[in-house]
């Protein structure tokens, strides 16, 4: 079972923690930013700002879990609103793999777990046009690598102007 965690919201409702099980994650509660509700005797919950409280779990997942657990990778796909089909691309894998990763019959390479998290947390904080183009660039980049034969052991070069940059050699 993971360890418990707690999210702040902004505005004070509940007198004791909620337990945010409809996320599918175990041990998220909300201290705040929840409301309750009785109607017919049944009791009803609404809670403020929804996703940018998935925005703030993913975060807190990213930068603060040791290693991914299935349900977490799942979380993680399903606050970047991505297919497995679609997180599969952008990772490099195939849609399978997301799937057993997710079902825990497969545990994520290391390396792909860092493009993940990484992703996602660039997801959260750039644009979706930036990220668009960084992705698209980081991919056709990625492809040309493919697409090379042989190993490159010509010397690089790099100029330091406002930033360091990768020179053509003349």
């Amino acid at each position: 079972m993971s360890e418990n965690f707690y999210l702040t919201e902004e505005s004070v409702t509940a007198a004791e923690p909620y337990e945010y099980r409809s996320c599918g994650l175990e041990g998220v509660f909300l201290l705040n930013g929840v409301d309750r509700h009785e109607h017919d005797g049944e009791q009803y919950v609404s809670i403020k700002d929804i996703d940018g409280l998935h925005v703030a779990i993913g975060k807190y997942i990213v930068l603060h879990r040791k290693a991914l657990m299935p349900k977490e990778i799942r979380f993680l796909r399903n606050t970047m609103d991505m297919t497995q089909a679609k997180l599969a691309e952008v990772l490099g894998k195939t849609s399978q793999s997301v799937a057993r990763w997710e079902k825990g019959e497969h545990a994520i390479p290391a390396s792909v777990e860092k493009l993940l998290r990484a992703h996602f947390y660039a997801k959260c904080v750039m644009s979706e046009e930036d990220l668009r183009v960084l992705q698209d660039l980081l991919l056709k980049k990625l492809g040309e690598l493919d697409a090379i034969d042989e190993i490159d052991t010509r010397p690089v070069q790099f100029a330091l102007g406002e930033h360091w940059t990768q020179q053509e050699a003349a």
